[in-house]
């Protein structure tokens, strides 16, 4: 019993931040139809950001548990910065053109930020596990658990309930909607779909940032962190349904319990049991659990 009752809550905690990252990614596809492949990197650059601004606040005798509202603020700034400068000054420029050639031009975009990764915070890795530590640990059951972990849980579920409520409850919701179905029907109704496509970018790279600097108290920060998390991202949005809020969560849940447990009971399998899930449920559902149902072409 203890032993199910573990691999529940690792993949629950496992699949919460991945949750916020694989809903970036499927924000940023449902609404600009980009496959994101930069994505990764943007979560490494927000886990980076996270974990130098702690070492600095902690450097000035900064409360630990205080670090982890630097730590949102680190992910605001690297969006605010990143995602404008790489829509409008890049990705606009492709939008008319073949979808393979966007992927390609992301994937562009992945290789440079890896570099420029090296280039800011060289090659050591990074820490921030004073912001871990500081939020205790808790009794869940017969089980002890980092504070930081299910605080994490809690913050996953406001960034969905959040993102569907904007999108399902609010007047730029709508407008989003409208442009999903139908780009120049928007337009032609007044639209500016340019500012529906930044606003959606900038949304989906602060997931990503955010994933990556909550996520940086819990790991060390170094090159390569972006390959597993873009990935990983794409099997959650690829079982869940590209452009599915619910489908990111579900994708997510099955992604996280999978590799739970695989790793408590067979943890040479860890990778492996998640694609062979994937592959599973795409022989059932090639669309995806949740994939939306795609308007018939005349």
């Amino acid at each position: 019993m203890n032993l199910v009752l573990t691999i529940l809550l690792d993949g629950i905690t496992y699949a919460s931040w991945l949750f916020i990252v694989a809903l970036g990614l499927t924000l940023v596809f449902g609404v600009l139809k980009i496959l994101n492949i930069a994505h990764g990197s943007f979560y490494a650059v927000g886990a980076y950001a996270g974990a130098s601004l702690v070492a600095w606040l902690l450097s000035m005798k900064v409360a630990p548990a205080l670090t982890i509202g630097a730590l949102v603020l680190a992910a605001a700034g690297v969006a605010a910065v990143l995602a404008p400068l790489t829509e409008r000054g890049l990705l606009r420029m492709f939008y008319q053109r073949d979808e393979v050639l966007l992927v390609l031009v992301t994937y562009a975009l992945f290789l440079i930020l890896e570099d420029v990764t090296k280039l800011v915070w060289g090659v050591n890795p990074y820490y921030a596990a004073d912001t871990y530590q500081a939020f205790g640990m808790l009794q869940v059951g017969p089980l002890t658990y980092v504070g930081y972990d299910l605080m994490l849980v809690a913050v996953a579920i406001g960034c969905g309930l959040a993102s569907w409520w904007v999108l399902n409850r609010t007047r730029q919701g709508k407008i989003v909607t409208a442009v999903i179905h139908n780009a120049e029907m928007a337009a032609g109704m007044g639209v500016n779909v340019s500012r529906v496509y930044t606003g959606a970018f900038v949304a989906g790279v602060f997931l990503a940032t955010l994933g990556g600097a909550l996520t940086a108290p819990m790991i060390s920060v170094q090159p390569g962190l972006s390959v597993g998390v873009i990935v990983v991202s794409f099997a959650v949005v690829i079982i869940g349904g590209l452009g599915s809020i619910e489908g990111a969560a579900i994708g997510a849940l099955v992604v996280g319990l999978a590799r739970a447990a695989s790793v408590h009971l067979w943890p040479a399998a860890e990778l492996f049991s998640i694609y062979v899930v994937m592959a599973l449920i795409l022989l059932v559902r090639p669309e995806g659990l949740f994939q939306r149902v795609q308007a018939r072409k005349i």
